[in-house]
């Protein structure tokens, strides 16, 4: 690999050091953004260039506004003069879920306000022709997709990826684990070679799996490192109560009672916890909603909406439904579950403290799960302080 890079600070380069095109300045200038992240800082010198990059960053980094600066930046510089058709873009984002393509196509929209650069999203669950009709209908430049839904589009001949000039995969890992390799691998070969493209790879973990896979998808990349805890610890105070298993919905009903939780994300290990908790907090006349894989897609778009917009309080949802969440003001987490993949709590406690905000998470471990937090501790590489919760918590 050409560049390694570990990152554990913040560069504090401003965005108009880096030669971007005014319509693009504007928009990041509208969004109030003036200092790159660490990832954006050690990232953009090199893919705005056109260089393959593999970034190890959790969400909350500020990776998708590196990997959208950077195709936004390409397509504006190099504009394509020959005629041009239907159903073939330029950039392709490819990504493991739903929320996570609906996110990443929203954050696209709000860059390319001053653009005349057209973004679709293709995701499962919702209706295949509204989507046909979005992209038979107009000349689209960037498609964002989930792998099941692209390779019905390429099946049936309705998009064609051999115009692409630059391709993010990102969640690398997470695709691994939902058994997506082998469908990333089919649209991949669907592009042109990868001396013929740019290749950015983003994933929270670097395992001997996806460093291969990167190796046959990639030309000299530069690897970029942003080191977990400090993700993990810069906005977030984190506290975990050791609770026994009788105590935690107490604890998190009173929890949600506190004047200082505005909005909070619950999070459970499986669906059935998901779908209970919801019921009960419903019930007990909380104003909730549940994001899991067991919803249609428009239950799933309605509710994180009605999160966003304030109009529900909590949000409980499993890791997969929650990892595409990226909503500004949510005060607090709540692990209702320990997550049995350490890197999982990296991603949930990111849904807070977002954006230059502080946020909490409070963590419930008791003796089903507390066998977790030495993993937990290895990979932030510092101790946890456990402690009991305050009396008043569990009146």
């Amino acid at each position: 690999m050409a560049n390694s890079l570990t990152i554990d600070r913040d560069e504090n380069i401003p965005f108009n050091d880096l030669g971007l095109s005014d319509e693009l300045l504007r928009a990041i200038s509208d969004l109030g953004f003036k200092y790159c992240t660490s990832i954006q800082a050690a990232i953009l010198p090199y893919s705005l260039r056109g260089q393959d990059a593999i970034g190890k960053a959790q969400t909350g980094t500020g990776k998708t506004a590196a990997f959208l600066i950077t195709i936004f930046e390409d397509l504006l510089r190099h504009p394509v003069r020959e005629e041009r058709f239907l159903g073939e873009p330029r950039a392709l984002i490819v990504a493991p879920t739903r929320e996570l393509v609906i996110q990443i196509e929203a954050d696209a929209l709000d860059l390319g306000c001053h653009t005349s650069i057209k973004v679709v999203s293709l995701i499962g669950g919702a209706d295949y022709q509204k989507q046909l009709n979005q992209i038979s209908n107009t000349i689209v430049d960037i498609v964002v997709a989930t792998p099941g839904r692209l390779i019905d589009f390429i099946t049936r001949k309705d998009l064609f990826l051999d115009r692409v000039e630059i391709l993010v995969l990102d969640e690398a890992d997470r695709m691994l684990d939902l058994g997506f390799i082998p469908q990333v691998k089919r649209i991949i070969r669907s592009t042109p070679r990868k001396d013929f493209r740019q290749t950015l790879l983003f994933s929270a973990t670097f395992t001997r799996d996806i460093l291969n896979l990167a190796n046959q998808w990639t030309v000299e990349p530069v690897t970029i490192d942003v080191k977990p805890e400090d993700v993990a610890t810069r906005s977030v105070d984190q506290k975990i109560y050791l609770v026994s298993s009788e105590e935690r919905y107490r604890l998190l009903s009173n929890l949600i009672k506190s004047p200082d939780v505005i909005s909070v994300i619950v999070f459970a290990n499986r669906r059935d916890q998901v779908r209970r908790l919801f019921e009960r907090l419903k019930n007990s006349g909380v104003s909730c909603g549940m994001l899991s894989g067991e919803l249609s897609q428009a239950k799933r778009t309605s509710t994180l909406k009605k999160f966003k917009e304030g109009r529900i309080k909590v949000l409980v949802a499993t890791d997969v439904a929650g990892r595409g969440i990226h909503v500004e003001g949510v005060t607090h987490v709540v692990n209702y579950n320990l997550p049995e993949d350490p890197e999982d709590y990296v991603h949930r406690i990111g849904r807070t403290g977002r954006a230059g905000a502080t946020g909490t998470s409070i963590s419930f471990a008791s003796e089903d799960d507390a066998f977790l937090l030495p993993d937990l501790e290895k990979l932030l590489g510092e101790e946890i302080s456990c402690s009991h919760p305050p009396p008043d918590l569990l009146n």
